[in-house]
């Protein structure tokens, strides 16, 4: 197995079906993956470390919908993954309350990469 499987990534899963601009887009990936952060900072400090060091990797991914989006994140849970649904708080584009991205990781590679293999990048 190559070296790459076993570093940590971070995936942030953004719903394709809302079509956001690029700069909500951004913030919206941004507050996934801050908030997977600061949750891996306070449970598994270690692999947060091993992320940064390694470069804090992330992918950019996109699912179809709501329902998917939801699907993925209750597999990611049962994985024991570090997740985080961001909800919009509704000042500019969508509405308040709108789930927008799924942020998944830091976490070992191969077990994140189980889950997304299917997804496109966005």
């Amino acid at each position: 197995m190559s070296s790459s499987h076993n570093e940590a990534t971070m995936a942030l899963i953004v719903r394709k079906d809302l079509k956001l601009s690029a700069g909500k887009l951004a913030v919206q990936c941004s507050h996934a993956a801050t908030s997977c952060a600061l949750a891996a900072n306070k449970s598994e400090k270690r692999l947060l470390e091993r992320w940064k060091d390694g470069g804090a990797r992330k992918i950019c991914l996109q699912i179809e919908d709501l329902a998917s989006l939801q699907r993925l994140a209750g597999q990611a849970q049962s994985a024991n993954l570090i997740t985080h649904i961001v909800k919009d708080a509704g000042h500019t584009e969508i509405p308040s309350g709108t789930i927008t991205v799924l942020g998944i990781g830091p976490g070992p590679r191969r077990s994140i990469d189980a889950l997304i293999q299917d997804l496109k990048p966005y």
